[in-house]
Parts: C-alpha cells; sequence; structure tokens
C-alpha cells in the first residue's frame, strides 16, 4: 500500500525550483555540495536547506569525503511517486482505450 506522506513529502520537495535544478545537476553525477551552491544567487546555508530537503524526503543523500560534503541521486527515491502517478494513468488510459474501440466499431474515428 503506497503511503500518501510519502508522495506528499515527495511533491513538497519537488514544488521548489531550486530543488528541481540541484536534482537535474545531480543526474548527470555527484556533486560537493560548494559545487551544487556556485550556479544560486543564494548563501551556502541556504542551499543546505535545500539539500536538507531532498535528502529527508530520500530523493538525494550525501557522505563526508574528507572535507566536502558529496550529494548524489537516490535511484529509488522518487519511486514512490513514480508509482503513484501510475496508478492513476492506467484507469485513464483503459477509458480512452475503450472509448477508441466503441468509435471504431461505430465507424466514426477518434
Amino acid at each position: 500500500m503506497l503511503k500518501h506522506q510519502d508522495v506528499d513529502t515527495l511533491l513538497r520537495a519537488l514544488a521548489e525550483p531550486t530543488r528541481r535544478s540541484i536534482i537535474e545537476r545531480l543526474s548527470n553525477a555527484p556533486a560537493a555540495v560548494g559545487e551544487l551552491a556556485k550556479p544560486y544567487d543564494m548563501s551556502l546555508a541556504a542551499v543546505m536547506q535545500h539539500l536538507q530537503v531532498l535528502e529527508a524526503a530520500g530523493i538525494i543523500a550525501s557522505e563526508k569525503v574528507g572535507r566536502s560534503r558529496i550529494c548524489r541521486l537516490e535511484p529509488e527515491g522518487m519511486d514512490a511517486l513514480a508509482l503513484w502517478i501510475e496508478a492513476r494513468r492506467h484507469p485513464s488510459e483503459r477509458k480512452l482505450d475503450r472509448l477508441a474501440a466503441f468509435l471504431n466499431e461505430t465507424g466514426d474515428k477518434p
């Protein structure tokens, strides 16, 4: 059973454009926090807050490597959201398939 709180947490984390941008960057390769912060006109502390939200949602993970904190995407981090979307997509697609079949039977083209 899918927990709505997981989906809610993921949606809240993804709602902010800076966090989505960070995810885009990390989809290429892991990166140090300082490197992730460079393109943003905000303090390092503000970027760290965004990273904490993403980590709490399970979208990214970080680890200390030497003097740097390295962030990387978590492959299964958005699975709950993908499953939630998929569960709502299939019923709609089936309805459209039935409508198309009905229209084809009656001679109308969709």
